[in-house]
């Protein structure tokens, strides 16, 4: 009777191990519904390889929701991010796929909301005190109105999709301080780098207040900004300004991907 026991003891043992392990695999999990929204940052603006059914949402195969996709093998898969979404895009034109079943859920956004695109094109422009006043104005709009545009989105993606697990992805740093690097200035790279910080840290508090999950992409960028010798953004491209200061399909896979792996 003992030896039975016994052996009955570590064959259940063994078996729960074994169940551990298979469930801490991602690659052999069967994951359910899989919808990714947001601006071009999710849509993979600059990694090429644009889907031809994107138009001018330029959804591309390199960029982390559609690596992410590949990889773990969702049931299904809705990518309705699109380039130059803003928080009433989402909420307009992304959130048909969300339902009941959706398992997995990931968004960037608010940086349209906040005047990135406005923001860079003064600071290459313009004045140093000119960049400093266009940042400290989307500063004032990430104070005062991003936050209820952001608690929108949560709520609508909450209230469409309430089993889903949701990740937040946030915003690089865009420069690498502190070495010789034709273009910006020293205070414009500094103040950039601080606005994407103020940017983040807003999104993530309320991305926290929903109960959702921040997935922060300034470690993973570390190293490769602009100004480092191995960028994993885009610079002013005159030739493609879309383009400009976005990941590359480097940045996608190097820096976004492993964020979303570690959060889903």
């Amino acid at each position: 009777m003992r030896r039975s026991r016994f052996a009955a003891y570590v064959t259940s043992l063994l078996l729960a191990v074994g169940a551990a392990l298979a469930g801490a695999t991602p690659a052999q999990a069967a994951t359910g519904p899989y919808v990714a929204l947001g601006d071009s940052y999710s849509s993979g603006v600059g990694a090429g390889s644009y889907l031809s059914s994107s138009g001018d949402c330029k959804r591309s195969t390199k960029a982390h929701p559609y690596l992410w996709a590949a990889a773990n093998s969702p049931s299904t898969f809705s990518f309705t991010a699109c380039s130059g979404a803003r928080t009433g895009d989402v909420l307009a034109n992304q959130l048909a796929p969300l339902n009941s079943a959706t398992a997995l859920v990931s968004i960037s956004i608010g940086g349209n909301d906040a005047g990135f695109s406005d923001v860079m094109t003064t600071c290459v422009l313009q004045s140093d005190s000119s960049c400093l006043s266009r940042i400290n104005t989307a500063k004032a709009y990430v104070d005062s109105t991003l936050p209820g545009q952001l608690d929108s989105v949560y709520s609508a993606i909450s209230t469409r999709a309430p089993n889903a697990h949701v990740v937040v992805l946030g915003y690089p740093r865009f420069y690498k301080l502190g070495t010789t690097c034709v273009g910006l200035s020293e205070t414009k790279r500094k103040a950039i780098n601080d606005a994407a910080d103020y940017l983040d840290n807003a999104i993530q508090k309320r991305a926290d207040a929903h109960g959702f999950t921040w997935g922060d992409v300034r470690s993973t960028f570390t190293g490769h900004e602009i100004c480092s010798g191995s960028s994993w953004l885009h610079s002013l491209n005159w030739l493609n300004i879309g383009e400009s200061y976005h990941p590359t399909a480097a940045g996608q896979s190097g820096g976004y991907l492993p964020v979303l792996n570690s959060a889903a």
